[in-house]
């Protein structure tokens, strides 16, 4: 099993810290939002060939295992609790990195990858992603892979986001990082389930000062002090997660986050407040990107919920 752990000298600190100490942190809330199952995600599911082995890749609470129960469903994602989660639920899964899976190759009929690549800071390690769920798909199977779109359907969502620096190395997300508190929020996949637990972010002028404190240099500056149109040549943002203070995180974990700088409290809105980092992909990216790995085709892609989709096929 490959964890974050043994896989640390290739994650960079800003996914290390803005994506899975966050996830592991607010868990159990996260969860809770997350119940229902996207149509095109069960579409696919349930026109696979009975008997088929499913792996999901990143599969969270695991609300998408045994969706076709005509089907075998495997899954793992990097967040022990919520793989914790899903083996409470009787789910097959394990702990494991998105970009070094611990099956053998050629292991399933087919894969699904929802809400992943988002979360991957460069085009190497997001390509890395696709390439490692190819290998472990037999020949002629089928892998769904879906992330945030740029061109969100509520035009309003960006500008409540923090956007980071519109282009930056792998080095500089490795460093720089080591004191920060910044904020943003906004949906995906889950759209509508999303804007349940997410607020407006009231002032977006307190969350660029926030962002340029912790030394990350908003879109705005890069115009050389102009006024910057939200979701304009950026892709790379923070969005938040609210965790209610009534949740019972607040007693142990989310205190030591708040002192850490991780997560921060809002008392207008009763909650403590995580960045999750996200890429946001561009009309064609997620095509431009599939079609650098070897071995696959491009047998659909398509626009929905707020999100770039494509289904591939192993060849």
């Amino acid at each position: 099993m490959m964890t974050d752990e043994t896989n640390s000298h290739l994650t960079p600190d800003i996914e290390k810290k803005y994506v899975h100490g966050v996830y592991d942190a607010i868990a159990s809330h996260f969860s809770s939002t997350r119940f229902a199952k996207w149509p095109k995600v069960a579409n696919f599911l349930e026109t696979l060939v009975p008997g088929s082995l499913i792996i999901d890749a990143g599969c969270g609470n695991g609300k998408y295992l045994g969706l076709n129960p005509r089907c075998f469903f495997m899954g793992c994602d990097l967040s022990a609790p919520l793989i914790s989660i899903c083996s409470q639920r009787g789910h097959e899964v394990l702990v494991a990195d998105a970009l070094c899976l611990p099956y053998r190759t050629e292991s399933f009929d087919a894969a699904i990858s929802i809400a992943v690549l988002h979360h991957l800071s460069t085009e190497e390690r997001r390509k890395k992603a696709v390439e490692e769920l190819a290998r472990v798909v037999v020949k002629g199977g089928s892998i769904l892979i879906t992330v945030w779109a740029v061109e969100q359907e509520d035009k309003n969502l960006i500008s409540r986001w923090t956007p980071l620096t519109s282009k930056y190395s792998e080095e500089w997300v490795g460093a720089g990082l080591k004191s920060r508190s910044s904020k943003s929020s906004g949906p995906a996949l889950e759209s509508i389930e999303e804007q349940e637990v997410i607020d407006d972010v009231s002032n977006n002028h307190d969350e660029l000062k926030l962002a340029e404190n912790a030394g990350i240099q908003p879109i705005s500056n890069l115009l050389h002090g102009k006024p910057a149109e939200f979701g304009v040549g950026q892709q790379d943002y923070f969005v938040p997660w609210h965790l209610p203070y009534h949740r019972a995180e607040i007693a142990g974990a989310t205190a030591g986050a708040i002192a850490s700088g991780l997560a921060r409290k809002d008392d207008k809105k009763g909650a403590i407040i995580y960045d999750r980092y996200y890429h946001v992909f561009a009309e064609g990216e997620l095509e431009r990107l599939v079609s650098g790995v070897r071995g696959v085709d491009v047998f659909d892609s398509f626009y929905d919920k707020s999100n770039w989709c494509v289904i591939l096929r192993k060849t």
